[in-house]
């Protein structure tokens, strides 16, 4: 007798895979077999079962304030009121967004659609702006940003990786 069923998976967000499994259950099937099932199986659990850092789309809109801010000179953090500028994301359950900054008594925004990706385990969300803007930080030219959700209530640009300034996002929504 072959038993047959579909395996599922979830990933980040919406997204699963499925796999369809079959395992024959004749008259040699015994404790081997099983053995060699069980890890299998396990892995799709524990997979499956792991902790969602993502935008959990139950829980928008989302508010996220700009903390802190680096540069690449060392020790040249800055927090609150003394940082150059005051910005901050809102993500939407439609999968848009706004960026929003006030530097020197101007009022910028930037508005667009998001993603959320998985690499090595750890989630990044692909900004994609509608139009140009000075307040796309960013190691390319074109209109994209890469964040880095660190923690469900810290969220980490990739700018700082071609020197620009690192920044820190919390959660406040």
């Amino acid at each position: 007798m072959v038993y047959q069923t579909t395996a599922y998976m979830a990933l980040s967000g919406d997204k699963s895979i499925q796999a369809p499994i079959s395992i024959n259950l004749n008259d040699s099937f015994n404790k081997t077999a099983m053995k060699k099932l069980f890890p299998v199986l396990l892995l799709f659990v524990l997979v499956s079962c792991s902790k969602d850092k993502s935008l959990n789309s139950s829980s928008f809109p989302q508010k996220w304030q700009l903390v802190k801010m680096t540069g690449q000179v060392p020790n040249s953090e800055t927090t609150g009121e003394n940082m150059d500028w005051q910005e901050y994301y809102q993500f939407n359950s439609d999968g848009t967004f706004t960026k929003h900054r006030d530097y020197q008594g101007e009022t910028y925004e930037a508005t667009g659609t998001f993603l959320s990706t998985d690499q090595n385990g750890d989630t990044y969300f692909e900004l994609d702006f509608n139009t140009d803007s000075p307040i796309i930080g960013s190691c390319n030219s074109d209109s994209t940003e890469v964040l880095w959700l660190k923690s469900s209530d810290q969220l980490i640009n990739t700018w700082q990786n071609c020197d620009g300034p690192g920044m820190e996002y919390a959660r406040v929504k």
